[in-house]
């Protein structure tokens, strides 16, 4: 299985070739295999990207400017896939297909949708079916389209029927495959490694950070914040999940957390979680 690092985790320690140089450098030397690209940090984006990224604690930066075809190729990092959003790859296929074969990568993800009702059944359903389309669109370019879950999809549309249940019984496997968050479901309540093993061979990348809490000394109260935490320092079962993702042949763990870093360091804590994963590859 291969190792990466989600570009969402990399906007602060980005913004000029040379910061971006030895961050790259630094993902390597860690023993990473690749990143994971977004195509709305690889292009100037937009004033409410920005805004909307930097309010859910993942700003973008100022990497938008950069020559990532270039850095990539420098650092000789692979790029694991390619996140879009639906909108985008249903207007621009060509465009989207043309940037994945510029970084040399055969995956595009979808990261979920704003503004979108999970909790509706026949709206649900449109996505299945609009990511059926998609699908099948880059699969005749040779491309595979994954979906990218958060936690929204565990609203149930009615009882005993999810969001996330309907995107897996009413999509064609081989049109859309899917890159499974496990922290997510975790904070949604649900048992991620189960949700896993009903994904199955379907589950072609795994994004996956550790879960719990910073505190030391005192606590005011016995309820603590849980928070994203660097790799074997929370409290979810890892090792678990590392057992279903092999036994899924999952091809990639891509790491990813937006904040609560050991020292406010995105590149501190991906070093540090590279010690829990290198000690399993």
């Amino acid at each position: 299985m291969k190792t990466g690092v989600q570009q969402i985790m990399l906007g602060s320690v980005t913004g000029t070739e040379a910061q971006a140089q030895k961050t790259l450098q630094r993902i390597k030397a860690a023993g990473y295999d690749g990143v994971e690209l977004n195509r709305f940090m690889v292009h100037p984006s937009s004033w409410m990207v920005r805004l909307m990224t930097r309010a859910a604690g993942m700003p973008t930066g100022k990497g938008g400017k950069l020559d990532w075809p270039a850095l990539i190729k420098d650092s000789t990092l692979d790029v694991i896939s390619l996140h879009t959003d639906l909108g985008s790859l249903e207007r621009e296929p060509e465009a989207v297909i043309a940037e994945a074969g510029d970084f040399g990568t055969k995956r595009v993800v979808i990261t979920g949708l704003y503004r979108f009702d999970y909790g509706s059944e026949a709206a649900v359903r449109d996505l299945a079916r609009r990511l059926d389309q998609a699908g099948q669109r880059l699969r005749a370019a040779g491309l595979r389209l994954l979906y990218h879950n958060h936690n929204v999809e565990l609203l149930q549309v009615r009882p005993g029927l999810r969001a996330y249940d309907i995107l897996l019984r009413e999509t064609d496997p081989e049109a859309l495959a899917f890159e499974f968050d496990s922290y997510w479901f975790t904070d949604g309540g649900a048992d991620a490694k189960k949700w896993m093993q009903t994904l199955g061979s379907r589950m072609e990348l795994w994004h996956v950070t550790d879960r719990g809490s910073r505190q030391s000394g005192p606590a005011m109260t016995p309820i603590l914040k849980a928070d994203s935490m660097e790799l074997g320092t929370g409290s979810m079962d890892l090792e678990g999940l590392w057992a279903a993702a092999k036994a899924n042949g999952t091809q990639a763990v891509v790491l990813e957390s937006h904040k609560n870093w050991i020292d406010k360091d995105p590149v501190k804590s991906l070093e540090l979680s590279a010690e829990w994963l290198n000690g399993r590859i």
